[in-house]
């Protein structure tokens, strides 16, 4: 059984940039309150859909956040099954210029009722019936992020002698450098 998607649009507030929305809780933008699953039958589920122009979750801002989580409700707990692509900006190891790179992470996590039906996170649903899915996609986003970002597969780098980008010429050194 299913119900129409609940649309989330609750956007974290930066107070020098104009363009982003203002509402009442941005301290918590991807908490959901999924009481009105506990007494659902067994395999009730509903979409609930995320769509942020920039979202900070801890130290990490992305823009562009979107996503969809559908939550299920089975006889163990909470099923939220979790879908979210994001925009990271990052540095390049070679040539230190900073860009964007486009993220996804999809996984699915048990919220429990009780103790006895934890899985290995040990989430555990709580008495007020939200869920806090934040510590979840920022892990799931981090792990997206490559250890070693490149700019573009082709990045030459940086001149070891003086520091010139070698992107945009040679530089007098002429050192080629392969990676």
């Amino acid at each position: 059984m299913q119900n129409p998607a609940c649309y989330n649009l609750r956007v974290l507030l930066y107070p020098n940039d104009p363009k982003l929305i203002t509402v009442n809780l941005p301290r918590h933008p991807l908490r959901i309150n999924v009481g009105f699953l506990l007494n659902a039958p067994i395999g009730y589920s509903r979409d609930i859909h995320f769509e942020y122009p920039a979202i900070r979750l801890e130290e990490e801002t992305y823009v562009d956040f979107n996503g969809v989580v559908r939550v299920n409700r089975t006889p163990q707990g909470i099923l939220a099954v979790c879908d979210f692509h994001a925009t990271a900006a990052l540095e390049c190891v070679r040539c230190l210029k900073g860009f964007e790179r486009a993220l996804h992470a999809e996984f699915s996590e048990l919220y429990a009722f009780n103790v006895r039906s934890t899985t290995e996170s040990d989430l555990i649903l709580r008495e007020d019936g939200n869920i806090d899915l934040e510590p979840l996609a920022r892990e799931y986003l981090l792990i997206e992020v490559p250890i070693s970002p490149l700019c573009r597969p082709d990045c030459k780098g940086l001149c070891i002698e003086c520091g010139e980008d070698l992107n945009l010429g040679t530089c007098e050194h002429n050192v080629r450098v392969t990676y």
